[in-house]
């Protein structure tokens, strides 16, 4: 007898009964998982039927080549296919062949505890919540989460879910274990392909004024191999981050790098032997352009991709509403060219001063540094408008 299988006998916590005439589906995205895909849908349907719950487990088969789909139907399930790989389209084909009015999202792997399934769509079923999320944060070990993952990439990965859904409650927003009602997540238009499907779901749905709830529902050791690429799944949510929330990773940052610039520019005038740390002195205007640069580029990026993502085309709402307006690109387009005149106009004047044979002035460095802050700032300037502008003439054509 397999270890999941002596662990299913054992120690089985008593089910809640719920009375509800609402139709469950518990949605299970498969690839190669032929040992534990039957485990999962046993667990699921007794559970249900031990509680009194109308329900179907519901399989998507995502390419496997193993003999999962066998084994998923003996043990009682509906199984469908999705040939555009990727956990989100396996995820969100199943969501829209669901039977039920409430959806159960969990894996086919036996890592999350099956039998915990009343208590994930109670708050559900009372109107509590409309998105309720199994936390693994508790139980996990090392045997079943790395510490990577524990302490470093979900906590920061939940913590930017959080900033750009509108300060949602989130501790676990990788966690796969998730209930709501079908008919509100159709609403959010998720297009989420890969493991950016989750960052995705949590953003939309905050950004939509839908209500969280998270407990504790354990995690268990999977059976098989994991398909979860540590800096691939990291990096596709931090980009869904990125295209829902440009304000929060580019625009906010960007501004306030800018403004260090500025401050440290200033820092250079009022220092201009530099300033002394320790045995050596430190040359603000060095950092200062970098700090300019780095923080307009952010700050363009971030309003471009703002205004622009396709990803908040569905929401009805976009940040920087400004960016549309002719004023606004009329307005940079002066702003480019007048710091492209400026400094230009101190370099000629230093240009000057120096052929005349005049003694090198005390700002001299400061000056220049300026001058050509003012002329790469302006050149960006005026390639952000000329972006925009290019964007804003295809569509009206």
């Amino acid at each position: 007898m397999r270890t999941a299988e002596i662990e299913i006998l054992a120690a089985t916590p008593a089910t809640p009964s719920l009375d509800t005439d609402e139709r469950v589906t518990v949605v299970l995205p498969c690839l190669n998982e032929e040992g534990s895909v039957g485990l999962c849908v046993q667990e699921a349907l007794d559970t249900m039927r031990a509680a009194g719950i109308d329900g179907e487990v519901l399989v998507v088969d995502n390419g496997s080549s193993d003999r999962s789909v066998e084994v998923a139907r003996a043990a009682g399930a509906r199984v469908i296919s999705e040939l555009v790989p990727g956990y989100g389209s396996a995820l969100r084909a199943g969501i829209r062949a669901a039977g039920g009015s409430i959806v159960v999202m969990a894996d086919a792997d036996w890592t999350y505890d099956l039998r915990r399934l009343p208590e994930l769509i109670a708050p559900v079923l009372r109107d509590e919540a409309d998105l309720v999320i199994g936390s693994r944060l508790e139980a996990a070990t090392v045997q079943t989460m790395p510490w990577m993952h524990k302490y470093i990439g979900t906590p920061v990965l939940s913590y930017l879910m959080r900033r750009a859904a509108g300060g949602i409650s989130l501790r676990d927003g990788s966690s796969g274990y998730r209930a709501f009602r079908r008919d509100r997540v159709l609403e959010l238009g998720l297009r989420g392909v890969a493991f950016e499907f989750m960052a995705e779901m949590h953003v939309r749905a905050g950004q939509a004024g839908m209500r969280f709830y998270e407990f504790p529902a354990g995690y268990r050791q999977r059976i098989g191999e994991s398909k979860l690429s540590t800096f691939g799944a990291g990096w596709s949510n931090l980009k869904v981050i990125l295209l829902l929330a440009p304000d929060l990773l580019l625009v906010g940052p960007g501004a306030l790098l800018f403004s260090i610039g500025l401050l440290v520019t200033l820092l250079s005038f009022l220092s201009p032997a530099g300033v002394p740390i320790g045995s050596v002195r430190w040359q603000p205007i060095f950092f200062s352009s970098i700090a300019l640069v780095l923080g307009l580029q952010a700050v363009m990026i971030g309003l471009v991709a703002t205004h622009r993502s396709w990803l908040l085309g569905r929401q009805g709402h976009r940040p920087f509403p400004f960016v549309s307006r002719p004023g606004f690109l009329r307005a940079c387009a002066l702003t480019s060219v007048g710091a492209v005149i400026l400094g230009l106009g101190i370099d000629v004047a230093l240009t000057v001063y120096w052929l005349l044979g005049q003694p090198t002035p005390r700002l001299a460095l400061q000056l220049a540094s300026v001058a050509q802050n003012l002329l790469v700032l302006g050149g960006l300037l005026l390639s952000f408008v000329f972006v925009l502008r290019s964007l804003t003439w295809r569509d009206v054509r």
